[in-house]
């Protein structure tokens, strides 16, 4: 078998591994509102569950970073696998706020070992000019497990009630776990004598920061509309059928699946472009939720099918922000500098999915008002994100420059 082969598939080992991840940390979205009713909370609690999933995950991003250098790629998709295995486990069992939110906490420490790992695949086994294509298939791949966690778990809810739903979940963590110990071989690059080894150097280093603002500024937005808020938005928000909510989150994740191979090949034939693309993302994100949230009352249709086209970019998005870690880092710390990257992005969603929360409780509805309140919160994050961005284009350009004229 040639290393090219090989290459090729450890990387759709690991993405197999990614697509199982990704149906784990979604699986929440459209099962929020039955959430609510067996574990008896309000929107504050539905935000918890999230909210600490997302910590967890975001939390986890740098020491996971750190030790898939260490440890290699797939010691840490194996112990990701069974651990979100475990937590659907729990959350299929659970009854209240507690249990429940041990069993998303779980998931979002599993799932933080899973496309870090996968991302370093990429890196060392591919050469950069293919990297931020194949980081951005990676990402559409990943998102039939996104597809799986909606009209799918929707049905199975209904038809087959809470615990078995979810513990045929927990069941897709033990085909991972087969799947990388059949497939998956690793190892470890040698660390050269004049680089600089671990976070310390990774958080130095200006492009690192660039990524991670990228990632944050790009991602909030559609990551908390699939992972917790699209769902009840746009059935008690809007009015919508749940059916027909199921549908635009399917939209919303297919059309991301076609805009990842566009920008990743843009990406890479275009690097000096990357922060345009960015800042275009952040853009038209905001302009989709001005329109929708400036009608009066509720939303029509087509405007809903355009917001969700438009947030199936910010996926494909935030993933230039690893193309950034791994153009400004070498290879013995790819790990550190990625999850950097990554928690900076969920640290950011998070934070919408908390606030979104507290402001549907705050005024106390769930009509058209009150989401169209709750949702105003992203509006500072994409202004801080877009500053960022641009803060250290300028730093990473000036440095680029003054190492070509040394």
């Amino acid at each position: 078998m040639t290393p090219r082969s090989k290459a090729l598939i450890f990387w759709a080992t690991g993405v197999l591994a990614y697509v199982i991840a990704v149906f784990h940390r979604q699986s929440l979205g459209v099962a929020s509102i039955e959430a609510a009713a067996r574990l008896g909370v309000g929107a504050a609690g539905l935000s918890l569950l999230a909210m600490i999933q997302l910590l967890v995950y975001a939390g986890m991003q740098v020491p996971v970073g750190v030790l898939v250098d260490r440890l290699g790629s797939k010691r840490m998709l194996l112990i990701g696998a069974t651990v979100m295995s475990a937590g659907e486990l729990v959350f299929a069992f659970s009854s209240g706020l507690l249990p429940g939110v041990a069993g998303r906490a779980l998931i979002g420490c599993g799932d933080a070992m899973t496309f870090i790992s996968v991302i370093r695949l990429v890196s060392l086994h591919f050469p950069a000019r293919v990297n931020p294509l194949l980081v951005q298939i990676t990402g559409l791949v990943g998102q039939l497990g996104a597809l799986a966690s909606t009209v799918p778990l929707i049905h199975s809810l209904r038809s087959y009630g809470w615990t078995p739903t979810f513990l045929g979940a927990a069941a897709l963590g033990a085909v991972a776990v087969l799947l990388l110990l059949t497939f998956l071989r690793d190892s470890r690059p040698e660390p050269a004598g004049d680089e600089p080894p671990g976070l310390k150097a990774a958080w130095a280093e200006p492009g690192t920061r660039l990524g991670m603002w990228t990632h944050a500024a790009t991602q909030c937005s559609a990551a908390a509309f699939l992972l917790l808020w699209g769902y009840p938005f746009l059935v008690q928000g809007q009015g919508l059928d749940p059916s027909t909510a199921g549908v635009l989150l399917s939209t919303l994740t297919l059309c991301g699946m076609a805009c990842g191979p566009l920008l990743g090949y843009l990406a890479g034939r275009f690097p000096f472009h990357r922060s345009r693309m960015v800042l275009i993302v952040i853009g038209t994100t905001a302009g989709a939720w001005t329109a929708v949230l400036a009608w009066p009352g509720r939303a029509p249709l087509w405007l809903l099918v355009l917001l969700v086209v438009v947030l199936a970019a910010n996926g494909p998005g935030s993933m230039i922000g690893f193309d950034y870690a791994r153009t400004f880092n070498p290879a013995t710390r790819i790990g550190a500098a990625t999850g950097i990257v990554n928690g900076g992005g969920f640290v950011a969603s998070m934070s919408v999915i908390a606030l979104i929360g507290i402001a549907l409780d705050l005024y106390g509805g769930s009509g058209p008002d009150a989401y169209r309140w709750a949702f105003a919160v992203q509006y500072p994050f994409w202004l801080l994100g877009a500053v960022q961005v641009l803060r250290y284009r300028t730093i990473t350009r000036r440095l680029l420059l003054a190492a070509q004229n040394s």
